[in-house]
């Protein structure tokens, strides 16, 4: 049966949201991309997301004809972190099934994103029977574990949902084999529901440019050695690390730092800089680093492709990472990337060959690698090559089919979900 009508739910992540601007990341992208790349296919899809201004438009169409982002209120229209979020689940569902109810809406199968909404999935299947397929992005149990300020109450919340909705959704899809074994492991959800499909890049929007050609595009000196990082603004991200190996590097070797600039996009800083890019700009001061690193803020998915190709490396010190769609279109651009060996990352970057794994908060094997990187133009040149044919094999168009493939088997084959109450 060819699926005809999808409806996404991704309450706390809006696919118009900027990447790397307060919370929004991997997850807005993926959700954005896929949808797109459903509605180019004659798909209809909805995307229900929560209303985050009181302006906002109900539905916005500008992510293509068949594509609709509909927002749906959840608490005061204002920006939230997702934690808050829980509180107003029952008010987003309701929003969701009277909007539905208004249109006479009937979706094929639910896919849900992160947490928040794996429950209101839950809560639409009772209503409708609809069966839903789960991303979780990252998982509660996985972010405790490296928590070094474990917040009071929520996880527990968070953990005990994640726990109920291994149960509840029809198939759960794992970013990555690791990401499969903690379901396993961690939450015994039941092997057969569990599809491995990694995340999708457009191969459209980045591909390899010329590093010397991006250099002059973005008006850097050619010989510049740019190393770049790219995400949102949070401690996990690592980028303290990335400072740290910058000092090493300039005592063990000062010529390499000559023609160094280390650019960080992501994040607020301006008037309403967050916590994290006050803490990292102090630090950068305090080391004596302003010549060579700058803040750039968030930059829309059009920029990136040229910084990514302009980079000598582009460097992931990240706690975890579930999976790291970042890492992913580096490679595509031709970057060669430095990341830690955890969660997504471990399985995307090729040791040696598209990059280099390293321990995590570890700047001196950091340092290592960024020198060797810097001085070795042709390691440089074999490594951009391999990372562009390796993430050709991300397109979202081969990661779309696989998707279709698995929410047609859940159509066809409702799931008996035991109900865990």
């Amino acid at each position: 049966m060819a699926l005809q009508r999808i409806a996404f739910l991704s309450v706390h992540a809006s696919p118009l949201a900027m990447p790397g601007s307060g919370k929004a990341g991997g997850m807005n992208v993926y959700v954005r991309e896929l949808a797109q790349e459903f509605g180019r296919r004659g798909i209809l899809v909805d995307i229900y997301t929560r209303c985050n201004a009181p302006d906002e438009p109900q539905v916005d169409r500008s992510l293509g004809e068949n594509v609709r982002v509909i927002s749906v209120q959840a608490g005061a229209p204002q920006p939230l972190p997702p934690d808050d979020i829980y509180a107003h689940l029952s008010q987003f569902t309701a929003g969701v099934i009277a909007f539905t109810t208004r249109f006479d809406l009937h979706y094929d199968v639910v896919y849900s994103h992160y947490w928040l909404s794996g429950w209101v999935a839950h809560k639409l299947n009772e209503v409708w029977g609809t069966p839903f397929a789960h991303m979780f992005h990252t998982l509660g149990q996985m972010k405790n574990r490296i928590a070094q300020h474990k917040p009071a109450t929520m996880p527990d919340v968070r953990i005990n949902v994640e726990m109920r909705i291994v149960q509840w959704a029809a198939r759960l899809i794992a970013a990555t084999p690791a990401e499969q074994l903690q379901l396993l492991w961690l939450y015994r959800a039941d092997r057969r529901k569990i599809q491995v499909v990694p995340p999708g890049v457009n191969t459209e929007r980045f591909y390899p440019v010329p590093a010397d050609r991006a250099c002059a595009l973005l008006g850097l000196p050619a010989a510049t050695n740019l190393l770049l990082f790219v995400g949102r603004l949070e401690p996990l991200k690592g980028v303290d690390t990335i400072l740290n190996a910058l000092m090493v590097l300039r005592e063990r070797d000062p010529g390499v730092m000559a023609n160094t600039r280390f650019l960080v996009i992501g994040g607020s800083i301006g008037e309403r800089a967050e916590p994290e890019f006050l803490r990292l700009r102090k630090l950068v001061s305090d080391m004596q680093l302003e010549h060579v690193v700058e803040f750039l803020g968030a930059k829309g998915q059009e920029m990136l492709p040229l910084y990514y190709a302009a980079a000598t490396a582009v460097i992931m010190a990240s706690d975890y990472e579930s999976f790291g769609m970042v890492a992913l279109e580096a490679m595509a651009s031709g970057a060669p990337v430095i990341a830690s060996e955890v969660g997504g990352l471990a399985f995307l970057v090729q040791e040696g060959k598209t990059g280099f794994l390293v321990p995590v908060r570890e700047p001196n094997v950091l340092a290592e690698h960024i020198a060797r990187l810097s001085k070795d133009v042709q390691l440089r040149q074999t490594m951009r090559s391999a990372a562009a044919k390796q993430a050709r094999q991300y397109a979202w168009p081969l990661i779309a089919d696989q998707l279709l493939a698995t929410f047609e088997e859940i159509t066809l084959k409702p799931q008996l979900i035991r109900h865990m109450h």
